[in-house]
């Protein structure tokens, strides 16, 4: 079967994206009235609601080219994920302050959401690197969308530079893994030899690989652009950074470990260290922790302790990465569940800090004082999102971490006097003791500080799109927290029948069956 038509037919859900997004300028042409704002943003759901129902009732499962798409269970479940909370991103931006070009910002939340999409469909390369870019662009762009702030611009600047050098660094890594191997497809690269595996070459290509998805998932040290982007960039684009980008990147990242790289993992274990990706994870992920949870003790603005947070965030989830060793698919769906669990957790707690900012005119901590007098809905909301992210029980977010670090001490056995991976486990531990400070202060000043004098901070807050997004995002963390199996089941099943998928490709390979 042509190779064109199979792309075009599989990849159905991120062509009804484009389109949507060209309907989407298309419209943004109309003279501006007071339905304009409401069209665009129907416009724009329509558009993803129809994607997402074409992901559910085509189940279809395909490999084309040899990875540059794959179309699986798991693959479907995460683009429905990313397209829920960009389309979330999308109502918090026509509901935001921002009314000049509201199509063009639109439609380059969809360009890329369609570059998350391909993202996680590659297990090629190339496609991994064309995914990323097509993801990254576009935020540049939304992040210095704000043309008359200078701090908007700022974070764009830095996220651009930042963004670009790290690109530098990953096309260079996979460069040098594709000169000593001749070969682009994951799987392919999962059959190499052992000797291979241990070329000088190859772990540095590997190594500058990782420092290039570090800038993706915002690891220490590639975490310096994200407080000043969250910061300075519009409230709909840090939550879509935040949330959406940080699935697709976590997901590639897994796949591009577990996946091409099984003979290269070495040995994180305390006293047994062996070279490979894991040590070097390891390492990344304890930096992490304590560098995030620690600069963020010292901020003053909300959005910069959330910057700093998904930097810990992000350890944390390297962190379930290390049991992909000896426990691939508990490590992937541990690491895939705190996730979406965190993106959830962040993506309400934007919407509640845009409805803030747009409000009271800023997001420092003080501009909170009071939100329990004036918007109790609102209130209540940031709470249960500050909770999950401290990983306090009931929340959805103690139970990922819950599960990350399970998966982690257990994949790692304690012979030879070794304490095999539980150094990162005690770390992780105790500056999550750390982080309560910082979002309890959050919470001090939501909860317990007086309302200030101005009456805009005392007049009731009234309801919006945006408000009841973050609403319905605090009940699905306190429902996946009271019952975890409703997320986690979905993303064992998914898993399972990748695993599967990718053996019977394996024995059809084997047999000399053909495939697109």
């Amino acid at each position: 079967m042509n190779t064109a038509y199979l792309l075009f037919k599989y990849l159905t859900p991120e062509s009804f994206l484009a389109e949507t997004a060209f309907f989407v300028l298309i419209a943004g042409l109309v003279k501006a009235t007071a339905t304009r704002r409401i069209m665009l943003l129907s416009l724009t759901l329509l558009g993803g609601l129809a994607s997402i129902a074409w992901i559910g009732y085509h189940p279809e499962n395909i490999n084309i080219c040899h990875g540059m798409a794959v179309i699986d269970p798991l693959t479907r479940f995460i683009k429905i994920v990313i397209v829920g909370m960009s389309l979330v991103a999308c109502v918090y931006a026509a509901t935001s302050a921002i009314r000049e070009h509201l199509a063009e910002y639109l439609a380059l939340i969809l360009f890329s959401t369609i570059g998350m999409m391909l993202l996680v469909s590659a297990e090629d390369l190339l496609m991994i690197f064309i995914g990323l870019e097509m993801t990254s662009i576009p935020l540049y762009l939304l992040t210095g969308y704000l043309k008359r702030s200078s701090a908007s611009a700022e974070a764009a600047l830095k996220y651009f530079l930042f963004g670009g050098v790290s690109a530098a660094f990953l096309l260079f890594g996979l460069s040098l893994i594709y000169g000593v191997t001749g070969l682009t497809s994951l799987q392919a690269l999962a059959q190499i030899p052992r000797a291979t595996a241990g070329d000088p070459l190859f772990l540095t290509g590997v190594a500058l690989a990782l420092a290039g998805f570090g800038f993706k998932v915002a690891a220490v040290p590639f975490h310096l652009w994200a407080p000043d982007v969250y910061e300075g960039a519009p409230t709909p684009s840090a939550a879509l950074i935040a949330s959406g980008s940080k699935v697709a990147g976590f997901l590639i990242l897994a796949k591009f470990l577990t996946l091409g790289f099984v003979h290269a993992t070495g040995s994180a274990v305390w006293n047994l260290w062996q070279p490979g990706w894991l040590p070097l994870l390891a390492v990344i992920a304890a930096a992490s922790v304590v560098v995030g949870n620690l600069a963020a003790l010292s901020q003053s603005n909300v959005k910069r302790i959330l910057a700093y947070s998904a930097i810990a965030q992000s350890g944390y989830m390297l962190i379930g990465l290390l049991a992909a060793s000896q426990r691939r698919e508990i490590a992937l769906a541990s690491v895939l569940f705190y996730a979406i669990v965190y993106a959830l957790t962040t993506l309400g707690a934007f919407g509640v800090v845009g409805i803030v900012e747009q409000r009271r005119g800023g997001a420092q901590l003080h501009h909170f004082d009071g939100l329990h007098e004036s918007a109790p809905g609102l209130a209540l909301a940031m709470g249960v999102f500050m909770i999950s992210l401290a990983g306090i029980p009931p929340l959805a977010g103690f139970f990922g971490k819950f599960y990350l670090f399970a998966g982690a001490l257990g994949s790692a056995t304690f012979s030879d006097g070794s304490m095999g991976l539980l150094w990162v486990i005690v770390v992780a531990i105790v500056f999550n003791a750390v982080s309560l400070y910082y979002y309890l202060i959050v919470l001090k000043h939501v909860f317990v500080a007086p309302t200030p004098d101005a009456p805009s901070a005392a007049a009731p807050q009234p309801r919006t799109a945006a408000g009841y997004c973050a609403g319905l995002l605090a009940v699905a963390i306190l429902g996946i927290g009271l019952y975890p199996p409703v997320l986690l089941n979905p993303l064992d099943t998914a898993i399972k029948a990748m695993a599967r998928a990718a053996a019977q490709a394996e024995i059809r390979a084997a047999t000399g069956a053909t495939q697109p």
